[in-house]
């Protein structure tokens, strides 16, 4: 018996001109879908990173006061690659991450501040693809970051923010999670994957510490590796996959 053919994916939507992405840590993105922000810089379009955590508990070799700010500037610089230029800090503890009213207030702050139409984050589930285990920082803020949408866009939800001036924004349209075993979208690769490779690599104290593979050969490996197989659903262009939740 042959196994059932996967749905193809579908294109993004492409009319909006703002995004916000909400993630857990430094190099987050550069794993799940920069070379999707790269085209989308290219075409214009303003993408704003958020981080909750500065990364400093994620080299063991390396103290978190000393390790915050390397991962800081290598994300900033990792950023810059794919045209982002505005990355913010909430600060967040590295690795003790909480799922709960602090956290749903300073992304649904971000929302309110940076008032995009797609808010882009990470996987939000217990597993990868039902074969490893996801961490609590990404579980927590891949579902915070779902759930503060909602908040943004609600007056009587955090009026505190509306006294700071931040004004409620329901214009999210659409929550776009990338590193999702269950895709329904996806973007064309081609042109960012190069600038994905590069951005990546912008974290090189991370991945030297992660891996003993000489550091290009392991991301071009895993960022063409991942791009190949979500283009065999997409038309067999190389892609980036995310799930897309409307609004």
């Amino acid at each position: 018996m042959t196994e059932p053919t996967p749905p193809q994916l579908k294109p993004m939507p492409d009319d909006w001109r703002r995004a916000l992405a909400v993630v857990a840590h430094p190099d987050d993105l550069e794993y799940g879908c920069s070379a999707a922000i790269a085209q989308w810089t290219d075409e214009g379009r303003e993408v704003t990173y958020v981080l909750a955590t500065r990364g400093e508990a994620g080299i063991d070799t390396l103290a978190p006061a000393e390790c915050g700010p390397l991962r800081e500037r290598e994300q900033r610089a990792s950023a810059a690659v794919v045209g982002v230029t505005e990355v913010e800090f909430l600060d967040h503890r590295d690795g003790v991450i909480e799922y709960g009213v602090p956290l749903r207030r300073d992304i649904a702050a971000a929302v309110r501040r940076h008032r995009p139409e797609l808010v882009i984050t990470l996987n939000h589930r217990d597993t990868w693809g039902g074969v490893a285990w996801n961490t609590p920082d990404h579980v927590a803020v891949g579902r915070a970051t779902l759930d503060a949408v909602g908040d943004a866009g609600n007056r009587w939800i955090f009026p505190e923010l509306t006294e700071r001036g931040l004004a409620p924004w329901n214009g999210v349209r659409w929550v776009a999670v990338a590193g999702s075993s269950t895709p329904t979208h996806a973007v064309d690769a081609t042109a960012g994957l190069e600038r994905a490779v590069r951005s990546l690599l912008e974290h090189r104290a991370y991945i030297e510490a992660l891996t003993d593979e000489e550091p290009e050969a392991y991301v071009r490996s895993f960022l063409t590796g991942n791009a190949r197989s979500t283009g065999e659903r997409f038309g067999g262009v190389p892609a980036v996959a995310f799930e897309l939740f409307s609004r």
